[in-house]
């Protein structure tokens, strides 16, 4: 049973250490090579394909091919074409441009996206064969992606790759490692289904049918509009601090030199947030759980709005660090338990899917591009002549705006979604 476990926490730490290597530090890449109007549509890929691959790949796994299985073709192709990506960063240089990078970078995200479903999909399968309770044990196996992410971050960052292509080599790398290590994960058997089936059934289409529930549908509804805030500062927080360079009083500051080292601090407070879910659900209920989650990104954005470089001002960057572990936990982890244990045996895979659809799919795809479109209007619109105070304002002006929405969906969230009973969101399951 302890094999399983430890088979579990290593496909984590492998499936977010992918991510880690870039997700932060890509948007620096691109802003040093000409390509900081572009930041937008590079992060909204990953909202793109997250509208149909995993509910696609979803459907795959619970139909015809092991989860398991998928999860290592997925991150097969994904690993391959990353490191086409860097590759051809690398031997660009200077003169990269934005169309084979992006071209290869989006075919591998469409590869990628579908795997946190399915690592979802292939934990919660072994966990509740092997006789485990899904509501503790995953959590803690879950940290274990977190400590992935954080290990890349950190390894990108001292290795000095932040602004170069290499931190795509690293994804890929690590991508195709996990696609190996996915072929001796615990097999998940997939839905055979007797007699006849209509075609809403043999597309796996029935994950659809949780919208004719109205506590469901609202869940899903409110899950896109915070999925808006999702990707909004892994876009856009390293270039903000990258931005301070340009003052001496802060070029050699170690939020400057080493941002992303700064920003990882949200993934550590994200690992200690994930061993507080169990608590944190079964005593306040879903709705209290989620509503935290929001104001936390309030605060995410405020804080970022209101901080600097120097001291005491970096503090506040801080503590926009630590409570993203609660904006981030609060709703993503939580969203995918509460998705796993309100929907019936045959359809988990799609409802995971559709889950993704709804946040990292429909709700990032809005929320960065409407975040490049705020940071064009306030930063990287202003004239080249434009001084360090000026660009400053425009990025306080970027934060604020993103606080005021996430302040407006948790007001909304707390007026109609439906109160929960306290202890009863999630049963436990075997």
């Amino acid at each position: 049973m302890k094999n399983l476990k430890l088979k579990l926490i290593v496909m984590n730490f492998l499936e977010f250490a992918v991510w880690g290597a870039y997700l932060t530090c890509m948007s620096r890449y691109l802003a040093t090579h000409g390509m900081g109007t572009h930041i937008g549509i590079f992060y909204s890929i990953q909202g793109i394909v997250s509208i149909f691959m995993p509910a696609l790949m979803g459907i795959v796994a619970d139909r015809w091919i092991p989860a398991q299985k998928l999860l290592g073709i997925c991150h097969g192709m994904a690993g391959l074409l990353m490191a086409g990506a860097g590759l051809y960063g690398l031997s660009a240089g200077d003169a990269v441009q934005f169309a084979p990078l992006f071209t290869l970078y989006a075919f591998s995200v469409a590869f990628f996206m579908p795997t946190i479903a399915l690592a979802n999909s292939v934990a919660f399968t072994a966990l509740i064969k092997g006789g485990y309770d899904t509501v503790k044990d995953f959590p803690p196996i879950r940290v274990f992606g977190t400590v992935g992410f954080i290990a890349t971050m950190w390894l990108v960052d001292m290795l000095g790759f932040q602004a170069t292509a290499h931190q795509f080599i690293v994804s890929g790398a690590l991508s195709l490692v996990l696609a190996v290590y996915s072929f001796t994960l615990p097999n998940c058997d997939i839905k055979k289904i007797e007699g006849k089936v209509d075609l809403v059934d043999a597309l796996g289409l029935r994950a659809f049918a949780l919208f004719k529930q109205k506590k469901m549908a609202l869940f899903f509804i409110f899950c896109m509009m915070l999925g808006v805030s999702l990707q909004i500062t892994n876009g856009f927080a390293n270039p903000f601090l990258g931005s301070f360079g340009a003052n001496p009083e802060f070029a050699n500051t170690f939020a400057v030199q080493h941002s992303n080292i700064l920003i990882s601090v949200s993934q550590i407070c994200e690992a200690v947030c994930i061993l507080l879910i169990p608590f944190f659900l079964k005593r306040f209920g879903i709705k209290n759980v989620m509503l935290l989650a929001m104001f936390a990104w309030v605060l995410r954005f405020g804080f970022f709005g209101l901080g600097d470089p120097g001291m005491p001002g970096v503090l506040l960057f801080v503590l926009s660090c630590i409570v993203y572990g609660f904006a981030f936990d609060f709703f993503n982890i939580s969203g995918a338990l509460y998705v796993d244990q309100e929907t019936d045996e045959s359809m988990r895979s799609s409802a995971q899917g559709l889950f993704m659809v709804m946040t990292n799919g429909i709700g990032a795809t809005i929320g960065t591009l409407s975040a490049q479109a705020v940071v064009n209007k306030f930063v990287y619109h202003l004239p080249e002549t434009a001084d360090f105070m000026t660009i400053w304002d425009g990025w306080r002006m970027s934060w604020y705006t993103f606080a005021g929405y996430a302040l407006i969906v948790a007001i909304a969230f707390w007026i109609f979604f439906p109160k929960t009973p306290v202890n009863k969101d999630l049963e436990v399951k075997h």
